[in-house]
């Protein structure tokens, strides 16, 4: 959605459920480069149900992942999902970028369940809209003053700058597109699940047609394995990870399971999406997010939705050195990788 401009870079920062994600990307004859890559995890319960609860132990992880890198970058791209966020398209009366931008409060009020003074929103005109030529299609998107205020003071803490705030479908979005090539008249599903949201959103062309966010993600392994197992947290999610090694029936019943609920969630808004769109049907999916490894995930949205699907690989076609960075340890962990990366393509003073 966000196009590659010559601007001051940033450091790309996924603050996910359980542990931040780091991203550095340098300009290069026109080309991206990889320089630095970094995952380190959070205290439990640091985060829950997306608000920053301890703000001060994600700081400190930031800070020393940072210092790791030696990296001099103060500023930062971060982002933000489920229900910390608002994103809704609507149709309004065909007018210019600059016209909309004054009008946009009050033309928003009646689709933000909040009082329009404690939210902060942006919005991106999509295209005329089919049905009526005097009006257009508008990508919204809102999130309250103080969610995004608790980013801001973590970033402080830590020494850095907030300069960019993204929203996680887009900079998977992002990734996708600088990564992998796809014809302009496809529609693609880009499914990002993560620890505890899923993050849905349909594209053609580089546009959002559809977007929605579920709450529900890889946690959903972890606390059936561990009530079905008698297990404790921290061996249920070894053992959800371990799942493809081990020869274990019972423990890849529980996962079967919950791939059900997973994929029919999937399913529900895929087909969503093709019932009330005027556009062509989805041709594909492309998945990310740690819980796209989990076993035999991938294999029942295929058979849900009767639909190619592939893992986004946000390293694809970046550059980088062989001698600093394993080729098998990049490929291990890129489906945790696409938002941090699509943040970090993003440059200050991007709209």
């Amino acid at each position: 959605m966000f196009l590659f401009k010559k601007k001051k870079e940033v450091i790309g920062i996924d603050i996910g459920s359980s542990s931040v994600k780091l991203i550095q990307l340098k300009d290069t004859k026109g080309s991206l480069e990889l320089l630095n890559v970094g995952i380190a995890p959070l205290p439990p319960e640091a985060i829950v149900d997306n608000t920053l609860m301890d703000s001060a132990a994600i700081a400190e992880v930031i800070k020393k992942l940072i210092a790791s890198f030696g990296i001099k970058i103060k500023d930062v791209a971060c982002s933000i999902s489920g229900n910390s966020v608002i994103i809704r398209k609507i149709v309004l009366p065909a007018m210019p970028q600059e016209e909309l931008e004054d009008q946009i409060s009050w033309e928003a009020e009646q689709y933000i369940p909040f009082d329009i003074n404690d939210v902060n929103m942006d919005f991106q005109i999509l295209s005329p809209d089919g049905n009526d030529p005097s009006k257009m299609n508008v990508l919204l998107v809102a999130s309250k003053k103080d969610i995004i205020n608790d980013y801001v003071a973590v970033f402080s803490e830590a020494g850095m700058h907030l300069s960019v705030v993204d929203v996680d479908s887009f900079a998977v979005q992002n990734a996708f597109e600088i990564n992998h090539d796809y014809s302009t008249e496809d529609i693609i599903a880009l499914v990002n699940i993560g620890a505890s949201v899923m993050n849905i959103n349909v594209i053609k062309d580089g546009v959002t047609l559809f977007t929605r966010d579920v709450q529900m993600g890889g946690n959903l392994y972890t606390e059936e394995i561990q009530k079905q197992l008698g297990l404790s947290g921290a061996d249920a999610e070894t053992r959800k990870l371990l799942a493809h090694e081990l020869n274990d029936t019972a423990l890849q019943n529980v996962i079967l399971k919950v791939n059900e609920t997973i994929t029919n969630e999937i399913r529900r808004s895929l087909d969503f999406y093709n019932s009330t769109a005027n556009e062509d049907r989805i041709s594909a999916i492309f998945v990310s997010g740690g819980c796209s490894k989990v076993f035999k995930l991938v294999e029942k949205i295929v058979e849900k939705n009767d639909l190619p699907v592939n893992t986004i690989n946000p390293f694809a076609k970046l550059k980088y050195s062989e001698k600093d960075f394993d080729p098998e340890y990049l490929e291990e962990i890129a489906p945790f990788m696409a938002v941090p990366v699509g943040l970090a393509i993003r440059r200050v003073g991007d709209k």
